[in-house]
């Protein structure tokens, strides 16, 4: 598993991107932070808290790049349309890392989603969750990553 301190992994393996050309790891580096949720259109936890990501998307703008990655988890989770349809359902408009082949995920070592990867601009990871809800202190640790980078 991904650590406190740890580096940013490469954002290589996708299959495919949506809502962006492939990103790679200097992209996202040295300007903002970085979120990274792992979700799967299977998993109804993962769905449930889509409205409250995409909140700290549009309200942290200005301060944070944010990432979906698709880590499917069964046969049905392969079809990108099905990955696409339920994106455009959920207003998911941030870039979406389709990783079928589980390249990124096992970079990260996910093994349950949904789960959330907090980087500081500098590539340094600042926080990690896994499970649904606790969103609040989701929000929180953004506040003071942020508010680090600014001051």
């Amino acid at each position: 598993m991904v650590r406190l301190r740890d580096q940013l992994p490469d954002l290589d393996g996708a299959v495919k991107w949506l809502n962006s050309k492939p990103l790679r790891k200097a992209d996202v580096i040295g300007n903002k932070a970085t979120f990274i949720h792992f979700w799967s259109v299977s998993c109804n936890k993962c769905k449930r808290d889509l409205p409250k990501i995409n909140s700290l998307r549009d309200e942290y703008k200005e301060h944070l790049n944010v990432i979906a990655v698709h880590m499917p988890r069964s046969e049905e989770d392969l079809d990108i349309d099905q990955v696409r349809s339920i994106a455009k359902q959920h207003s998911i408009s941030h870039p979406i890392h389709i990783d079928s082949e589980q390249k990124l995920t096992d970079a990260f070592r996910i093994k349950f989603v949904p789960a959330y990867y907090i980087f500081d601009s500098e590539g340094k990871l600042r926080h990690s969750q896994g499970g649904g809800g606790g969103l609040n202190l989701l929000k929180k640790r953004i506040d003071r990553i942020v508010n680090l980078k600014n001051k």
